[in-house]
């Protein structure tokens, strides 16, 4: 935890060059996240070092940073953030935080972060070299 992301609202950052993340954000703060709980940033537009980040791990992986500083990278990020959510998606936040299923959300996470170039709204911008990857 880092003193400069303590007690600020919670946010989901992800990487705005990636066409993919770019609609994965646009689909979370109209479906997921109606009531404004947590802020939904590209880390493009942030200082990730402000919330204990670096721009390497905010351009191969989302990160949900809580209110008290802890952090959440890839597929726990996305249940954190689910779990921070509106109530009707809460429940899917819990399973997918579950353990063998935090697991299998891991797998699925790398492979969609692998492959994200690939998908519907990813350009080539979005492919992250095996190197960076977390």
């Amino acid at each position: 935890m880092t003193d400069t992301a303590a007690g600020r609202a919670p946010i989901l950052v992800y990487d705005g060059d990636c066409g993919f993340c770019s609609t994965s954000a646009r689909f979370a703060r109209r479906w997921v996240d109606g009531r404004e709980r947590y802020a939904i940033e590209p880390y493009q537009r942030l200082n990730p070092a402000a919330w204990g980040l670096t721009a390497q791990q905010c351009s191969t992986s989302s990160w949900f940073v809580t209110a008290d500083g802890r952090r959440f990278g890839g597929a726990a990020s996305i249940a954190a953030a689910l779990r921070h959510s509106a109530i009707g998606w809460r429940p899917l936040g819990v399973l997918l935080a579950a353990p063998l299923v935090r697991n299998l959300a891991a797998i699925g996470y790398r492979s969609v972060s692998a492959n994200r170039f690939r998908l519907p709204g990813g350009t080539p911008a979005c492919r992250v070299d095996d190197s960076q990857r977390r």
